[in-house]
């Protein structure tokens, strides 16, 4: 990480490079601090909408051109819109990151977003809205985001609704992209076998054509919780039960990381062995973080059966409320060795470090070397679980079902159980 090297170019865009001597291939792409959380309520939906159009043509390139150039080039090129941002990327061989490049700027700058190719692409979305439906294990997320930010566009789901995409415009699209796609709001992050001065020299004339103005607002997150259940006639009951979380930001935050880890992250997670291997109760179970500039979530996921559910509630209730109570150092050092082992696996691939390197970017305006990852991971002591531990699962409780709920507990009954 000691080579990673970043410049800002006047027009605000920032661009930050991960060398890779060894490797033969480069992933490079355009992280936008832009996403579902910055869409005001009309036209949820709209960053993921733009995603989608951004590879159905330019003024140069048809939609068949764009595939047509990568696939000659063996090149994969994709994008994903979270709710804090969006990410435009490919991988290449080293010799084809300059079409690369071309490629990512073209479909960023210039996207024609012919009116035709939107009434696909929405029916296109729609359906996958449609499918996340249809996924209990899928569309449970966004209740449980929704019941714990809600009213906010924190708690609005990333593909939007049915009625809101089908509603937009070109019009709609193209400003949502003039407002939010500027330089200032964009990191260009390449690792792999890239020369940083020359893709700076590049890039500085690939991306000329972005507008310099950052516009983009925040609507800060105003955690809530509650309680939302859906009955409906399935298999299985699809239970998140969560609570208030942490920013990047925080002091607690990688002894979050930790405990969540310790409690739901691996096989030898306190969760998986108690509730999976001891009692036979779920087939999936895992503890999860999601952070944000200004917030975030801590949670359990648990599939379960329809009368299985009437004994993994109380056993889980019981797990979180007695890991505020201590644990062990060597549950601490399985937990940190995981998180270590995640992070150095993780720079073999060129993908994951331009990820990495980008969205340290986005969040946190500088690269974050793994040393100092690495050492904040080995400092958290148990003490320092146990206490965010306490911390966490102090605050009111945020409880999302769906399938046959006819064997699981109140609201109040849940949250009476966590009650320290």
């Amino acid at each position: 990480m000691s080579d990673i090297r970043r410049t800002r170019l006047d027009s605000g865009l920032e661009i930050v490079t991960d060398p890779m001597e060894t490797v033969e291939t480069v992933s490079l792409g355009v992280w936008v601090d832009a996403g579902t959380r910055h869409e005001p309520a009309a036209i949820n939906g709209v960053s993921h909408l733009l995603e989608h159009m951004a590879f159905k043509g330019t003024g140069r390139r048809s939609a068949r051109d764009i595939a047509e150039e990568m696939d000659a080039v063996g090149g994969h090129l994709n994008a994903y819109t979270a709710r804090d941002h969006t990410a435009y990327y490919a991988k290449v061989l080293k010799e084809d990151a300059p079409l690369a490049l071309d490629i990512v700027a073209d479909i960023l700058q210039h996207s024609t977003l012919d009116p035709e190719e939107l009434a696909r692409e929405q029916a296109v979305v729609v359906q996958e809205i449609s499918q996340a439906i249809d996924t209990p294990d899928d569309i449970i997320f966004d209740h449980f985001q929704a019941t714990a930010y809600p009213d906010q566009p924190l708690g609005r789901p990333v593909l939007g609704t049915e009625e809101l995409v089908r509603s937009m415009t070109r019009d709609t699209v193209l400003t949502y992209m003039r407002t939010h796609y500027s330089a200032p709001n964009m990191v260009l992050a390449a690792a792999g076998r890239i020369d940083h001065d020359r893709l700076v020299e590049s890039a500085e004339r690939a991306f000329s054509a972005l507008p310099v103005a950052r516009q983009t607002t925040t609507t800060l997150a105003n955690y809530v919780g509650g309680d939302f259940r859906e009955d409906r006639d399935i298999e299985q009951v699809n239970l998140l039960l969560g609570f208030e979380g942490v920013a990047y930001s925080d002091p607690d935050y990688y002894a979050a990381s930790v405990l969540s880890t310790l409690l739901g992250g691996g096989m030898s997670s306190r969760l998986f062995q108690e509730v999976r291997e001891k009692r036979g109760l779920v087939y999936s179970i895992y503890s999860f973080t999601s952070s944000y500039s200004d917030g975030g979530l801590f949670g359990v996921y648990a599939g379960s059966g329809e009368d299985e559910v009437a004994e993994l509630i109380p056993v889980l209730c019981d797990e979180i409320v007695t890991v505020t109570e201590g644990v062990r150092d060597i549950e601490v050092d399985r937990a940190r060795a995981q998180l270590k082992a995640s992070i150095l696996m993780g720079l073999e691939s060129t993908t994951a470090r331009c990820e990495q390197i980008a969205r340290q970017m986005v969040i946190y305006g500088r690269p974050v070397s793994v040393d100092e990852v690495v050492s904040k991971i080995l400092a958290v002591t148990a003490d320092d679980v146990a206490a965010v531990a306490r911390r966490l699962f102090a605050g009111t409780p945020t409880i999302a079902a769906l399938g046959p709920l006819g064997k699981v507990e109140s609201f109040e009954a849940i949250a009476n159980r966590l009650k320290m």
